[in-house]
């Protein structure tokens, strides 16, 4: 077996998704980055890849018909192979998190493994399997949260405070198990449009600033991810937001007039009434556009105001802005163009567009929780990914 086809097995670029959840977790947490810190990161790869294994392993068949040049069905990897190294990463990954992080990250590490496992081999053709996938994801930003050691937060304040950078991960990755069900079929209109819909709030939920703590651990100069700043009261909290998008999959059936009503009723409910303006607003303008530019307008009137300034203070709400415009070009523009033509292709790079997309919304996580540099390390990792991207498909 060669090294090339075991990384088209792992498919071995998309990793590149997995430490900005784990940071964004601590971040959110106050947690200084340090050693345990990219041990829990190591585990959590260690884990994805296992998942990306085990996944061929249990598809053989389907990819047999479907995608027979993957590494098990070409015959370049045997599948017993596949499940080999999907047990050795697996095992690699909880070993990485008891050295890291103890009996805490091995908390969050041994039910990702179980997730993993369960949806590649039971729960993927389910309706669980959605359910299961984005719930892989938010342990990975917990898992960040909760690592031990020097400045770390009691484990029930760390979870509070990285509920809403899970949420947020979460919804994302909702929209891509939503899209993959229509890779190789092609999708019905209503599917790109509901993630599209979900993909503007949560893009807006990741940049809504926070405000800064005078006291708690969190540090001097640091922001808590507990209370949004007065700048953003049309939003009273961003999980809401991102529940709230969820609602909107029943909309999308609709086309453009039918579903802008639609929105706009629903929206008269006790939901956030900035939500309401961006989907309203945004509606107006003619094709799919409307959500994606809406909700980029909304960003930059949240950063700005109307003042049009930036000033030292506001810097990560503008890295945050910035990186969440960056992950709306990105796998918005993607969702976009499947709308106006949904076809397999079409569907399945959106799908692409969204693995690594996720990115510059960690990016965007992590701004707001007060670490701008990293974000915007992280944020310089993206378009190399991409290239790599290119190479070996991460879908």
């Amino acid at each position: 077996m060669r090294l090339a086809d075991l990384a088209l097995l792992v498919r071995a670029p998309a990793a590149l998704s997995v430490p900005g959840d784990v940071i964004a977790g601590a971040v959110a947490a106050g947690r200084p980055l340090g050693a345990r810190t990219f041990g829990v990161i190591g585990s959590s790869v260690c884990l994805y890849w296992a998942g990306m294994a085990l996944n061929d392993y249990a598809d053989a068949a389907v990819d047999g018909v479907e995608r027979p040049d993957r590494p098990v069905p070409s015959g370049r990897v045997p599948r017993r192979t596949a499940l080999a190294v999907a047990g050795g990463l697996t095992a690699a990954g909880l070993g990485l998190s008891a050295v890291a992080g103890g009996r805490r990250s091995v908390c969050a590490a041994l039910p990702l493994a179980g997730l993993v496992w369960a949806y590649d081999l039971k729960l993927k053709s389910t309706a669980a399997g959605g359910f299961a996938m984005a719930g892989a994801r938010m342990l990975d930003v917990v898992a960040g949260a909760v690592v031990p050691g020097s400045g770390a937060q009691p484990a029930g304040v760390a979870l509070r405070r990285a509920a809403v950078p899970a949420a947020v991960v979460g919804a994302h990755t909702g929209t891509l198990m939503a899209l993959s069900r229509h890779e190789i079929g092609g999708a019905p209109v209503r599917v790109p449009a509901a993630t599209l819909a979900v993909s503007a709030v949560t893009a807006l939920a990741a940049a809504v600033p926070v405000a800064r703590s005078d006291s708690g651990s969190a540090g001097p100069g640091r922001l808590s991810s507990a209370a949004p700043s007065r700048q953003v009261a049309q939003f009273p909290a961003p999980l809401k937001g991102v529940a709230a998008a969820a609602r909107l999959g029943e909309l999308c059936a609709a086309p453009s007039e039918g579903l802008r009503a639609a929105a706009f009723a629903r929206f008269r409910a006790p939901a956030s009434e900035g939500l309401r303006a961006v989907v309203s607003g945004g509606l107006r303008v003619p094709a799919a556009e409307g959500l994606r530019v809406a909700a980029s307008e909304k960003l930059r009137a949240v950063v700005f105001g109307r003042s049009g300034t930036v000033s030292a203070g506001t810097l990560p709400a503008v890295v945050a802005a910035g990186a969440a415009l960056a992950y709306l070009g990105a796998y918005g523009s993607a969702q976009v163009r499947a709308l106006r033509e949904p076809s397999a292709g079409n569907v399945r790079r959106a799908v692409g567009a969204g693995i690594l997309g996720l990115m510059p919304l960690q990016a965007a996580l992590i701004a707001r929780g007060g670490s701008p540099r990293v974000a915007a390390a992280l944020g310089v990792v993206h378009p190399l990914a991409r290239r790599l991207a290119r190479r070996i498909s991460p879908t």
